[in-house]
């Protein structure tokens, strides 16, 4: 019999989104491209492109913001709503 889910099995909401699609798309890049010059795995990437991330390395952010040219506030950003 399945176990009821409580609370605190739940993932944690967040409200942070990431841009990389919009980011990519402006750089005509895809994510494997982006994964293999960022030096992280293409699920890694997915689960941030997709905002299931629960954290990010700064280092990643760091290779990321090199790669794609940009600022972190550029891929990340606070959802207010």
């Amino acid at each position: 019999m399945a176990k009821a889910q409580s609370a605190s099995d739940t993932p944690e909401s967040h409200a942070i989104e990431a841009h990389l699609d919009r980011l990519l798309a402006e750089r005509g890049m895809t994510l494997v491209e982006l994964a293999d010059r960022v030096g992280v795995t293409v699920v890694n990437l997915s689960v941030l492109k997709n905002g299931r991330a629960k954290a990010i390395r700064f280092s990643t952010l760091t290779r990321l913001c090199e790669v794609l040219q940009c600022q972190p506030g550029d891929i990340l950003s606070h959802r207010t709503d």
